[in-house]
């Protein structure tokens, strides 16, 4: 099987980092941005940079072209992500557009409150966990308490 790990660079790729042995053993690869705890990983790991959306309308399209050309070349069975950026384009293309199973975890700074990448995901997702029993209020059935990253 193959995973797809998609977060932003930062604290989103520290998190995911935090569950790695849960990944590691299948083949898998990362779409991020290019910051220097993703530069430092591509030592190691197979890693993709797309570009950053943020709020440009023009960075979106250009981050949906290039994770649809990443996502076209690996084809993987699930999309593991803990949001932000690049979470959004590359999970509704691997699902949308090649099946894959989406596994999504709700940022460990979200406590009361979704995020705006949780949010748009969650409908999406095949498993969605939140980092505080709190924030199982805030979502349906769907989500699922087990604990925190770090």
């Amino acid at each position: 099987m193959k995973i797809c790990v998609a977060c932003s660079a930062g604290g989103h790729l520290t998190e995911i980092s935090q569950i790695k042995e849960s990944y590691e053993k299948y083949d898998h690869f990362y779409i991020t941005f290019r910051r220097e705890n993703s530069i430092d990983l591509t030592k190691k790991e197979r890693v993709y940079f797309v570009e950053d959306p943020g709020r440009s309308i023009r960075n979106l399209i250009k981050c949906i072209f290039q994770s649809f050309k990443i996502l076209w070349n690996e084809r993987p069975k699930a999309i593991m992500s803990t949001g932000a950026g690049v979470a959004v384009p590359a999970c509704f293309i691997g699902k949308i557009i090649f099946k894959s199973k989406i596994i999504f975890i709700e940022s460990f700074c979200r406590i009361y409150r979704p995020s705006l990448t949780g949010r748009a995901i969650y409908s999406i997702s095949n498993l969605f966990f939140v980092q505080w029993e709190e924030l199982l209020k805030k979502y349906g059935d769907k989500a699922v308490f087990k604990g925190r990253v770090f």
